[in-house]
């Protein structure tokens, strides 16, 4: 005898109480995520911080943090949270109280000391055929940065590059070694 998972909207996402855990809709399907670690968050922060401040000084979008979701497929529905997301100014509209339908310019995951190589490739993929133009993955374990685009060979980063927005946060950098201090 099987057992069907019983599948849930965005909408119902929502309503869910807050608590330990965090979550992301795939495909419909809930997936419980723990609280992050210290040196997670201090990661995140230690990126999350300049670029907002980037963006907001020269009023080149939106930046987001943590727990902000981004509907990426409908029926049954896709919503996932990355760390760090931007918008630019162009593709703003009014905030709004849901989720934001479509996927942000450029996504920011840190990769949690559980998380397997495929679970991040697969993670990444979706963010970028949901519509991201790029996505980093900093990885506190190696001190590295992967830039991934669409179409487009992967660049690694080590502590002694600068992570650039390039065309996406135009005229942003940032020594990478300065993520993980």
């Amino acid at each position: 005898m099987s057992t069907a998972t019983k599948l849930i909207t965005a909408n119902e996402l929502l309503t869910l109480p807050g608590g330990r855990f965090r979550y992301e809709l795939v495909k419909g399907e809930l997936l419980t995520m723990s609280p992050s670690g210290e040196e997670h968050g201090a990661v995140i922060m230690n990126l999350a911080a300049p670029l907002g401040q980037y963006v907001k000084a020269n009023k080149l979008g939106r930046a987001y943090g943590a727990e902000t979701g981004f509907k990426l497929e409908s029926d049954p529905d896709t919503v996932l949270a990355p760390d760090i997301a931007f918008i630019k100014m162009e593709r703003l509209g009014p905030l709004i109280k849901s989720y934001r339908v479509g996927a942000p310019d450029l996504v920011v995951e840190v990769i949690s000391p559980g998380e397997s190589k495929n679970k991040v490739e697969k993670k990444t993929s979706r963010w970028l055929q949901g519509g991201a133009l790029a996505v980093w993955l900093v990885d506190p374990h190696t001190r590295t940065v992967s830039v991934w685009r669409l179409n487009t060979e992967t660049r690694f980063l080590s502590e002694k590059d600068l992570l650039s927005g390039d065309d996406i946060v135009p005229g942003f950098s940032l020594p990478v070694s300065e993520i993980f201090i």
